[in-house]
């Protein structure tokens, strides 16, 4: 996370972000083809068998990059935009464009994220394709999808209420209801292809090795073509944006920054010299140098949270320290969650200790 502010309230992004980089090089990336982004219904080439397209939607971030791989007669298509008429209209525009008489082979998710598989099961539909993500991703994403409850689950609240919410917020986010993601996602077919950590996928004439990571999503999917020196980070590595690391109700005892950090460790053992195809922003070099920023403003963080706890905080006393802006109730949620996986982190490391006091958690520095 970095000090500058995004208003981003997508769950793909933290509350925090980093200036805009100016020309080709900024904080020791290198953005070959600097600001440019391919225009709404059109494909840029890449690299041989590797075309890249831009999906609108609404809010902040404003797209998703989707990449489309040669596969034989066919096209690979990976991640894929939210299920909107907007992102249909872009897709419908490149099918009957650039890919006009293709076939889509396979549909590869990086992670379970609306804006990532929103469109996946209408795009599989359409030419009897497989879905391709981790197990990790798929059953959560089947899991946030069958959920059919519209009142907000009492588990939730009550972690909530535990953050340190008011009856006022409190009654605001009972209002708005649960189980948005169905809304976002176009029905996904009951069988998928399951990629693991280390397989390696022949697509077209290429090979991409799968590298997995999590903190951000459960079993996250980057795909790495060694051959010609590229990298699809999905989410688990953006250019400016840090990806959104939240404590949720479902596994309200997990460690997710403790995960995050771990996989940035892991993707430092890749190369540097690849080239990062993310799925906001725009293909950059210099993944060590991001992965290390990211890492020390993580850290950064962590030591400001338990110097601030001398005495007890609350999640909500935390968002000063985290954030630097303020928090509205548009991303109540998403800063909650991220204020309690520090608090979270710092706890399972031996520097926090948390106490209940009527339902409310308070953490104190050890």
């Amino acid at each position: 996370m970095t000090r500058s502010s995004s208003g981003n309230s997508s769950p793909d992004a933290s509350l925090t972000q980093d200036e805009s980089f100016v020309g080709t090089s900024f904080r020791g990336l290198t953005y070959p083809l600097g600001r440019f982004a391919p225009e709404p219904g059109t494909l840029h080439e890449l690299a041989s068998g590797v075309r890249w397209a831009r999906i609108r939607f609404p809010g902040s971030l404003g797209h998703i990059n989707s990449w489309v791989l040669d596969d034989g007669a066919g096209v690979a298509i990976c991640d894929t935009g939210v299920d909107i008429p907007l992102c249909r209209q872009d897709w419908e525009a490149i099918l009957a464009g650039p890919l006009s008489g293709a076939t889509v082979t396979r549909v590869i998710g990086t992670h379970f994220h609306p804006d990532h598989i929103g469109l996946a099961g209408w795009l599989s539909a359409r030419d009897g394709a497989r879905v391709w993500m981790t197990r990790g991703e798929w059953l959560t994403a089947q899991l946030a999808c069958a959920d059919a409850r519209d009142i907000v689950p009492e588990d939730v609240i009550a972690m909530r209420r535990a953050a340190g919410w008011s009856d006022e917020q409190i009654d605001v986010s009972r209002a708005e209801g649960w189980g948005r993601m169905r809304q976002m996602v176009s029905p996904l077919p009951i069988g998928f292809h399951r990629v693991q950590d280390g397989d390696v996928i022949a697509i077209g004439d290429a090979e991409w090795r799968v590298v997995t990571g999590c903190g951000h999503s459960p079993e996250h999917a980057c795909l790495v073509n060694d051959a010609q020196g590229l990298m699809i980070s999905g989410d688990q590595v953006l250019p400016r944006i840090s990806s959104n690391v939240s404590l949720g109700a479902s596994e309200p005892e997990a460690d997710p920054l403790g995960d995050w950090l771990a996989s940035i460790d892991k993707l430092l053992g890749l190369s540097d010299d690849l080239l990062v195809l993310p799925a906001h922003g725009e293909p950059f070099r210099g993944l060590h140098t991001r992965l290390n920023a990211l890492r020390r403003e993580h850290e950064a963080r962590l030591d400001e949270l338990a110097d601030f706890m001398e005495t007890p905080r609350r999640a909500v006393d935390c968002f000063t320290k985290l954030f630097r802006r303020v928090i509205d109730q548009s991303v109540l949620g998403l800063a909650t969650g991220e204020a309690l996986s520090h608090l979270r982190h710092l706890e399972v490391t031996g520097r926090a200790v948390r106490e209940v006091r009527d339902g409310v958690w308070w953490f104190q520095a050890a």
